[in-house]
């Protein structure tokens, strides 16, 4: 049996008594008109009897059983309004409104009500529909956009790489950068129906972070930056495709504010089930910290470098968030940042 302290029980007892004194308060502030009108009656009635010299036995025992009839009448009103009110309750928890959810009314003016809230709702179900399909319209055509923009990205990466030369070399690093948004810009779109694309398995971690430094291993040759990798021996139950593109924009942003030094990618000794990505770049104010997840945000970065979009770490986020992994950020201006992706690992032995 479930056992509650005495102080408890009266704490609860008296937020009941409150709710029924509240309820009871409106009921009577509604009713103010027949209390008014009963009153009155019951005052011409006491007049006349005291005018005629009526005995005083006859006046209240009159007086008694009027008033057991209109308090039995008043009991019999006030269930009925308090029911009607808890199914009203009830009903501002359901956002849908439908003709059998509502308690019958009790004259034309209510029902009036009750017609008109069903108006309301159905204009507002309306214009719901209108705005999702235009939201899915939108994602449709900005899917297939950034699915055929890769086709003349492809031909101009194969022309550029015809011919070796600096400015190729160049063109094809910003070419390469046109490619991170447009993936961006994908993911970003499939974010809303990111649960029904998950596939989860137990996946190498090793593995998955190898896929991200591939892809941007030119970066470290050009930029000559040092990578410093620790052992990532453990498989993660994770969704591969989601997690390769989290740890890639991490792995970007880590290598475009890092001009010179060092990036580190190895587990966290105190906690094994965290991947740390870390690097010597400008590092992130520590006011702005709290609000590097924000959609949108660039901050101090933001304006050092007009490239910031303030999308990918809040990507990150919300990637991480549905697949019940975590993210934090330690950061210091000047001396780089370290960032923390929480897993669900289990270690193995190495072959």
């Amino acid at each position: 049996m479930i056992s509650l302290k005495p102080r408890k029980v009266l704490v609860i007892l008296w937020s009941d008594m409150k709710d029924f004194a509240r309820i009871l308060g409106a009921y009577l502030k509604g009713k103010m008109t027949v209390v008014v009108t009963v009153l009155v009656c019951f005052g011409i009635f006491l007049l006349v009897f005291s005018l005629y010299s009526l005995p005083w036995e006859a006046v209240g025992y009159a007086s008694l059983l009027a008033g057991v009839f209109i308090l039995i009448i008043a009991i019999i009103d006030f269930t009925g309004f308090y029911k009607r009110y808890t199914m009203l309750e009830n009903l501002k928890k359901n956002i849908t409104v439908s003709d059998y959810m509502f308690p019958t009314a009790k004259d034309l003016i209510e029902g009036g009500y009750q017609d008109l809230i069903q108006m309301i709702d159905h204009d507002r179900t309306e214009i719901i529909n209108q705005k999702e399909k235009a939201f899915a319209d939108m994602v449709d055509y900005y899917t297939i956009w950034a699915h055929q923009i890769k086709t003349p990205i492809a031909a101009m990466r194969l022309l550029l790489q015809s011919e070796q030369s600096d400015t190729n070399s160049e063109l094809l690093e910003q070419l390469f950068k046109v490619e991170q948004y447009v993936e961006m810009v994908l993911q970003y779109l499939r974010l809303e129906n990111m649960s029904s694309d998950l596939m989860f398995k137990r996946y190498s971690l090793d593995d998955i972070v190898k896929q991200a430094i591939r892809k941007y291993s030119k970066f470290f040759i050009r930029k000559k930056i040092k990578l410093n990798y620790g052992n990532l021996n453990c498989n993660v139950l994770t969704d591969e495709k989601w997690l390769v593109f989290v740890v890639e924009q991490i792995l970007s942003n880590a290598l475009k504010y890092t001009s010179a030094g060092e990036i580190s990618i190895y587990m966290d000794s105190g906690l094994p089930d965290t991947l740390v990505i870390e690097d010597t770049g400008i590092g992130i104010e520590q006011e702005n910290l709290p609000r590097v997840f924000e959609k949108g945000f660039t901050g101090y970065i933001g304006r050092s470098d007009k490239r910031s979009t303030g999308i990918g770490l809040f990507l990150c986020k919300q990637i991480l968030n549905k697949m019940s992994h975590t993210i934090t950020i330690e950061s210091v201006v000047g001396k780089g940042t370290k960032v923390k992706i929480g897993l669900d690992t289990a270690n193995i032995a190495a072959d």
